[in-house]
């Protein structure tokens, strides 16, 4: 459309009153880059981005010479910064305040902004949890980990990538004594380790004998926890921003323990066994296998001497949800992290011919698609055909499904086999039914033809609809990245659930943290986006870093004790954190709750534990005295010494089990440790289920001094007549903080 000659008059007439040879009147106020918004153009069609940009700079092109934007710049469209389309109709030009009130005058107007600072975005998880703020909190507390060395055991590192950028990086600590095995140019300030522990015994390629990841998991999990600063990161141009790790001041070191999705005991060991000997402060871990006696599990051995030597350690929960009872990495001096969702999703809606409009996920980004209404057809109710309606190979042959969307249900492929499934059939689109038991927990893929992924749920609507008429129609409107998503963060369907099979007396997971669609370093490109415990694992790794180096004199247990005493228990929307089913998530998936960064580098109190401290306790498991010596690494007599039960160890949380027809009560006991100001009173407060009653001795807690320490008791006791598994809390409460264990109880 072009401008009507009046309304081009007006905008030469408003615009040169209060320009004079591209300055302002007052010459006081510098232009600013303006969002403003326009009411669309009378004559549609607009099919190319040059054709939207012609017509906003018609604008300023026209106003040129009574402007002086010409002598100014050059050229009269410098004005304009970008023009919108798809998300908006308006364009984003640098104007003044006084600039954008005349042109508020005229008819095509519809409101314009000053385009606010965004804080960085990585990921999207340190905004999400609470790390970028300008003046204060986590990152500036802790100098963003600098001077503070992660290793990862993982599949080794990409040589030359980004995010091992030591812009500004100062060198590794005195204590680093570690090595760096690739070429000498590869290493630097960032990245200051690479060693490979893969047994070549002349099966392997010989390239496994190098640090080099040839996986790429190793180059994600590195760069979650702590990777350099990363400008214009995205992945085929999702989720883009500057990508970051928790820690990206701290150093990495890497080490190889993983080929070809092989991990061997004894080359974890060996590696474990150097990281401490290098110096690193958190390793993070992210294996897992199926859980066995700790004097069994090489990860449950190494770990407990590194944290004897007071390195931190972050594992994966492990990916075998939501079926409970298969938590991993369960011993309790390791941090296990499970995985939930962030706010952040790829917005992939189907629209169906009823006006329902159901939101699901894409990676795919349509170059020619038009979001126009297709008819829409369920293999599985027009053939016979085994597994027709999973779309996969073979099962579509003889279905008419030439330039419709067709509807899938996951099953024996998954869902970018099935979109190549489709597109061979002639599909025009597809939208795919995520499994029953993973309900609303979506993990977005990179499909061949325009898609969604939608909950169960929804699956079972569109049949619905589609059987309700003769002419089922719907079309998929991408939408790409979108935030603030409502109910986040909520658990991630394949997040491990206790409890725990070695050890049930302790709740585990510990915490649950970032690890859906998450965007971070790659081998064979600069960036992907996966999902598991293993990037969640990675981001308490970062934030353990962050604290011990606010905190250098903490042990392991006591940044434990702050990661999980600060956890939060609710979503963006004030309500409890859900699981894949949208129902409130037990603490059998949550563990304490969902990492609070913000929070976790001020506990106020802690729950400490020495090595020491664990010995009882794994007599109490049953061990023999060769089986605890050889985990310790000391002669031990569990004859000679008082065994304690599980739920006696001072663990930030409680479980405890509650006999069917006894009403005699199970105390424990726990001591805090004030980190938080020296003189400081806490009152305790106590959330019982019904069926349980509790009572704490003492009701208050006084310090004078840091670091002093004050004991406890809480006593359970059966009110009523109920079994099954329930929850409650505990919680510490003064001016400042509030200290909340979970507490979980079994009544039998």
């Amino acid at each position: 459309m072009s401008l009507s000659k009046h309304a081009l008059f007006l905008v030469l007439y408003l615009c040169a009153s209060f320009l004079r040879s591209g300055l302002p009147v007052d010459g006081s106020e510098e232009p600013k880059a303006y969002i403003v918004h326009v009411k669309g153009p009378e004559r549609v069609g607009f099919d190319v981005a040059d054709q939207w940009s012609d017509w906003y700079s018609s604008l300023l092109e026209g106003a040129a010479t009574p402007l002086g934007l010409a002598s100014e710049e050059g050229d009269p469209r410098s004005r304009l910064i970008y023009s919108y389309r798809n998300v908006m109709t308006g364009f984003a030009a640098r104007l003044t305040p006084r600039e954008v009130e005349a042109l508020s005058t005229m008819d095509w107007f519809l409101h314009a902004y000053p385009s606010r600072v965004y804080r960085l975005q990585t990921t999207h998880t340190p905004e999400f949890l609470g790390l970028r703020l300008p003046s204060h909190g986590m990152w500036n507390e802790s100098n963003m980990g600098e001077g503070i060395i992660i290793g990862l055991l993982d599949t080794g590192v990409t040589p030359g990538h980004p995010s091992y950028d030591d812009h500004g990086m100062p060198p590794p600590p005195a204590k680093w004594k570690g090595r760096c095995d690739l070429n000498a140019s590869a290493c630097n300030n960032k990245l200051i380790g690479a060693r490979s522990f893969i047994s070549y015994d002349g099966r392997k390629r010989r390239s496994a004998s190098t640090p080099v990841d040839e996986d790429g998991h190793g180059t994600h999990t590195s760069s979650t926890a702590a990777g350099a600063f990363v400008k214009r990161a995205n992945v085929n141009g999702f989720a883009p921003g500057v990508a970051a790790g928790m820690a990206p001041r701290a150093h990495i070191a890497a080490y190889k323990v993983c080929h070809e999705d092989s991990c061997m005991g004894h080359d974890m060991l060996a590696a474990l066994d150097a990281a401490v000997d290098d110096g690193v402060d958190v390793i993070s871990f992210s294996i897992a296998a199926d859980p066995i006696p700790f004097h069994s599990d090489p990860i449950a051995q190494g770990t407990f001497n590194a944290i004897s030597k007071g390195v931190f350690i972050s594992c994966s929960a492990g990916n075998e949800g939501p079926d409970p009872g298969l938590v991993n990495n369960d011993a309790p001096w390791l941090l296990t992290v499970g995985a939930s969702t962030t706010d952040r999703v790829f917005l992939a809606s189907v629209k169906l011919g009823n006006g329902r409009k159901l939101d699901g996920e894409s990676l795919h980004r349509p170059l020619s698609f038009k979001p126009k209404m297709l008819p829409l057809v369920y293999p599985g109710f027009v053939t016979a055909k085994d597994d027709a309606y999973m779309c996969s190979n073979g099962t579509l042959d003889g279905v008419d499904v030439r330039g419709k969307i067709v509807l899938c249900q996951l099953g024996i492929i998954d869902s970018v086999q099935m979109s190549e499934v489709v597109k061979k059939a002639g599909g025009a689109g597809m939208i795919v039914i995520n499994y029953p038991v993973d309900g609303y927990s979506i993990i977005a893929d990179d499909h061949v033809l325009p898609a969604s992924m939608v909950p169960y749920a929804y699956g079972v609507e569109i049949q619905a609809y589609i059987n309700s008429t003769s002419t089922p129609i719907a079309t998929i409107i991408n939408h790409g990245t979108a935030m603030h998503r409502p109910h986040s963060p909520d658990v991630a369907s394949f997040s491990s659930r206790g409890p725990s099979q070695i050890t049930p007396g302790i709740l585990k997971p510990d915490i649950i943290g970032p690890g859906v669609n998450i965007l971070a370093g790659w081998n064979s490109q600069a960036f992907a986006l996966l999902s598991g415990t293993s990037m969640s694992c990675p981001h308490l790794s970062g934030i353990a870093a962050l604290i011990k180096k606010a905190h250098p004199g903490w042990s392991p247990a006591a940044i434990k004790s702050a990661i999980m005493t600060t956890a939060s228990v609710t979503d963006n929307t004030g309500g409890p954190i859900l699981d894949e089913q949208h129902r409130p998530a037990d603490l059998f998936a949550v563990g304490a709750g969902h990492v609070n960064a913000r929070q976790a580098i001020d506990p106020g109190l802690v729950y400490d534990l020495t090595p020491e401290d664990y010995v009882p306790y794994l007599c109490g498991l049953g061990y023999n005295d060769s089986a605890v010596s050889a985990l310790t690494r000391k002669p031990v007599r569990c004859s000679s010494l008082k065994s304690i039960s599980q739920g006696e160890l001072n663990y930030p949380s409680i479980s405890v089990t509650l006999q069917a027809n006894s009403w005699k009560s199970v105390s424990y006991t726990r001591t805090v440790t004030n980190v938080g100001k020296p003189t400081s009173i806490y009152a305790v407060k106590v959330d019982m289920p019904k069926g349980v009653s509790a009572s704490v001795t003492p009701t208050t807690l006084s310090f004078e001094k840091v670091n002093q320490k004050k004991s406890f008791s809480i006593s359970f006791r059966r009110s009523g007549g109920r079994s099954g598994r329930v929850g409650g809390q505990l919680r510490w409460v003064s001016r400042k903080h509030v200290v909340r264990s979970p507490i979980s109880i079994r009544l039998k």
